[in-house]
């Protein structure tokens, strides 16, 4: 499929190609130029055109050829310079070996010691060092967990615990950050690595399994008990846990005292989820199913060991994970836990997974440990007719805020709502409806019949868009190594900005710069919603288009909102008909993003065509969308289904990415930023002026 509208005539009127030599005058005066400056601007280039009588396009293709032979020239000369060091190095590698076999001991008169039998010896005294240091860290937990150091101890006896199979599990690896080796911003900083452990010592893996099963059972009876447990003290059906009931069912006396500074949030949830329960059970066992599944809620996870297999890697299945939580706004951090997840299956068609956090030494020296931690928390699974599931989810959390939140956000994130259960659980159905879609081989009645893609096609274009939408909400990400630097701004929040190297696959090559800003309207996010997914609305807020129309050339549709959907937007009366623009909006009770980029054709016939669109680069940018977390009283009032109630107003991020340079090395500069910060703030200041808000 092919979207270009421009032939260059047919094969008969094809003429061959002519070919001009520059004359020495020109080519003498094109090399001294390109000494002093390789990219000439445009006026440079029309000046040269004057002065040399050649067309721009001959001054614009002799400056690209030129660029392009210095390139090759400098690798063929490193190249050759490489080679020559490698062969020196590796003929000095040699003599030194033959040197090393004819040397004789002085003390002995043997052969020398070899490097093996020394490291060999180091390797036990390292070994030794290790047992050593893990012996106390036992003694450490063991008196934590059960009350009494393991010198008091009986002599530990075989006992089986519970279903888990705790000899199977593999070593897992060191988990290293993503490097920010860039001194960019005052605000920048070098990724600090989280040195997690290798493995878990054989001593650790059953307190880790008592932990997880009594974690368990917690989470079964937090599911499953109503009142006294969870109250209504309203007469809006709101639940809340009765913090005295569940200290006397769960905690020890004396054993449940939460500091001044600790926050408890807890929520429960339930309701229908279009995937059976073993497909469910499997996205919560897979880090990267787990992550895919929530890009909004989750910026990072991973699973550090498996602790125990279990059967097909559901039932009996223990795992030590890692995970950043966020907010979609660079000013709410993210909340970091390590916890046990534990996978079991009940009954037939009845699953339980429950979550715990557990303590891990940091010994990173940045590191400053938190009390915040994730309490049992979980969800029942159980199949129902249809390939349906219900859901009952229940998320329990101490949180211990280094730095306040922002107070835009403050309502939402003190509530618990911002990650509470509802919310993990309406993304949890949203994000269900659309790999049905994307798993169903036909078109849907709602999709646009002007391109019309084949069933290949549309599962391409939904991967590509997936990714799209997962880069745009990890860009958003407030982390330890995702640092923000607050920018002079005209909106509640001000431009922050931050950057970073971008080099993988479908990622364009070079330094990435990402601003963003923070904003409270006094509007719904419906209308807000509706007002950035309307194609003949984005002329008033896209500063880029410069004023100019967008056409839906074709849509996807994701889900049963019709709100939810991919698009193709073509860009009227404007110069770059090359370019078109890929968006996904989507929508659910917790929220809403809108997601675009900009793809050029090319690229779009290779999605078209159903081809692997893994290599297509792409830079999104778009909006966050959130309820502002204040209730609106009376009829508004928060309920166990709509646990936000009427809200009075809407959060939205403003985001963008811009390729500043694709050279990995280059360094940013001030114009580059003073770009950004004025397209932002124009952003906002046309947003407002279209929905009708006060600009201050």
């Amino acid at each position: 499929m092919d979207f270009g509208d421009d032939q260059d005539g047919s094969d008969g009127q094809r003429k061959k190609k002519r070919y001009h030599r520059h004359t020495p005058r020109q080519i003498q005066q094109l090399e001294a130029m390109f000494k002093e400056c390789p990219h000439p601007d445009e006026k440079q280039r029309m000046q040269l055109s004057r002065d040399l009588a050649l067309e721009p396009r001959q001054i614009k293709f002799w400056f690209q050829n030129r660029r392009t032979q210095m390139k090759a020239q400098h690798e063929r000369a490193d190249n050759c310079a490489l080679r020559a060091e490698n062969d020196k190095i590796r003929c000095e590698n040699i003599a030194m070996r033959e040197a090393l076999k004819n040397v004789i001991c002085p003390t002995c008169g043997g052969p020398p010691v070899t490097e093996d039998s020394y490291f060999d010896e180091q390797k036990l005294r390292m070994e030794n060092a290790r047992l050593k240091e893990e012996l106390d860290q036992v003694s450490s937990l063991t008196s934590k967990y059960l009350g009494r150091p393991i010198t008091q101890l009986p002599p530990v006896q075989p006992v089986p615990i519970s279903s888990l199979d705790l000899s199977v599990g593999g070593l897992g690896s060191p988990v290293i950050g993503p490097s920010l080796d860039l001194d960019l911003l005052t605000g920048s900083s070098s990724a600090i690595p989280f040195p997690f452990p290798t493995a878990v010592s054989e001593m650790e893996k059953p307190i880790m399994a008592d932990m997880a099963t009594s974690a368990m059972d917690e989470v079964i009876r937090l599911v499953q008990t109503d009142e006294p447990l969870w109250v209504k003290p309203g007469g809006d059906g709101r639940e809340v846990l009765s913090l005295e009931t569940y200290d006397r069912i769960f905690r020890k006396p004396g054993n449940h005292f939460r500091g001044p500074d600790i926050r408890v949030e807890v929520s429960r949830d339930s309701g229908l989820v279009f995937i059976n329960a073993v497909q469910l059970v499997d996205v919560f066992m897979d880090s990267n199913k787990w992550l895919e599944f929530f890009p909004s809620i989750i910026s990072k996870t991973r699973t550090i060991e498996v602790l125990a297999a279990g059967m097909s890697g559901r039932s009996g299945s223990l795992l030590l994970m890692y995970e950043e939580l966020h907010v979609l706004s660079p000013v709410v951090p993210t909340r970091e836990f390590c916890f046990l997840r534990y996978c079991q299956q009940i009954e037939q068609g009845l699953w339980v997974i429950a979550d715990v956090s557990v303590d891990l030494p940091r010994e990173n020296q940045y590191s400053t440990p938190s009390r915040s931690r994730r309490l049992p928390s979980g969800c029942l699974i159980q199949d129902v007719p249809n390939g349906y599931s219900k859901v009952t989810w229940v998320e329990h959390m101490e949180i211990e805020e280094k730095a306040p939140v922002h107070l835009l956000y403050r309502d939402l994130v003190n509530s618990g709502t911002a990650f509470g259960a509802h919310r993990w659980l309406t993304t949890l159905q949203r994000t269900c409806e659309r790999f049905a879609c994307l798993m169903a081989a036909g078109n849907s009645p709602r999709d646009l019949g002007g391109v019309i893609p084949s069933p290949e096609g549309k599962r391409s274009m939904m991967k590509l868009s997936q990714r799209m939408v997962n880069n745009f909400c990890v860009s958003l990400s407030s982390s330890q190594v995702h640092r923000w630097t607050t920018l002079s701004g005209l909106n509640d929040v001000g431009v922050r900005v931050t950057v970073h190297r971008s080099s993988g696959p479908g990622q364009p090559s070079g330094v990435v710069l990402s601003a963003a800003t923070s904003l409270w309207l006094p509007i719904s996010c419906e209308r807000v919603f509706t007002f950035f997914r309307d194609e003949n609305m984005r002329s008033q807020w896209d500063v880029l288009s410069s004023g100019n129309s967008v056409q839906e050339v074709a849509r996807i549709t994701n889900g049963s909102h019709p709100g939810n959907c991919i698009s193709l937007l073509r860009g009227l009366n404007s110069s770059q008909n090359s370019m078109l623009i890929l968006q996904e909006s989507c929508t659910d009770a917790s929220g809403s993003l809108v997601v675009y980029a900009p793809i050029d054709i090319p690229a779009i016939n290779i999605v078209m065509s159903g081809e692997d669109p893994s290599n297509i680069s792409l830079l999104p940018s778009g909006f966050a969308i959130l309820p502002d977390g204040r209730s609106g009283g009376g009829s508004g009032a928060s309920t166990s289904s709509n646990p936000m109630g009427s809200s009075l107003g809407s959060l939205i991020t403003v985001a963008f990415q811009i390729l500043v340079s694709s050279l990995p090395s280059s360094k940013l500069n001030v114009e580059s930023v003073a770009t950004v910060n004025n397209l932002i703030s124009t952003t906002v200041q046309q947003i407002k002026a279209a929905l009708n808000c006060p600009s201050g």
